[in-house]
């Protein structure tokens, strides 16, 4: 085992990889998550993959929390993608925003909580991952950034809307 992965672990870790890096090229080329752009696409196709082998972890006992949240982020990906094909009607391009934008924040959940809990490796940060007040600190700081982000996102799109774009148009490539 590499660092306590088993393999299926280390591809999962490796996809999630994908997933937010993907995820931070849309976020700092596009201002948003939208699978209309090469980045978007990879991102959803990584986030899915993602969800679909932490199925197979239980590292830490049956289906656990790291289970439901995967559960939850293929949900709110589907919200997003229903969102896109205009399934809200007016909302749909904030509905999508905010939803890709809030499972690129489920992806922080579990790499924040492995990170600290597996590294250093003779001494990780956080030996408990249920009761550190550090972790839980981080965590609800990455949670500030999503609310942030997903509002200055959601105000973005306003402003299109006011000089009359469309508020999903994005650059394909």
């Amino acid at each position: 085992m590499f660092y306590g992965l088993t393999p299926l672990g280390i591809v999962h870790t490796a996809i999630s990889l994908v997933a937010v890096a993907a995820g931070l090229v849309a976020f700092f080329h596009y201002r948003e998550i939208s699978p209309a752009t090469r980045a978007g696409r990879a991102y959803v196709i990584a986030t899915v993959l993602t969800c679909l082998t932490g199925f197979g972890i239980f590292q830490h006992g049956g289906f656990g929390k790291p289970h439901v949240l995967g559960v939850v982020t293929l949900v709110v990906l589907g919200v997003a993608m229903l969102a896109g094909r205009s399934g809200f009607g007016r909302l749909s391009a904030y509905v999508a925003v905010v939803a890709y934008s809030l499972t690129f924040f489920f992806h922080m959940i579990p790499g924040v909580t492995e990170t600290a809990t597996r590294l250093p490796l003779d001494a990780p940060w956080v030996t408990d991952r249920d009761n550190s007040a550090a972790l839980k600190g981080t965590i609800g700081a990455l949670f500030v950034v999503f609310l942030v982000g997903a509002t200055l996102q959601v105000l973005r799109l306003r402003a299109r809307r006011a000089r009359g774009s469309d508020p999903r148009a994005l650059r394909r490539t």
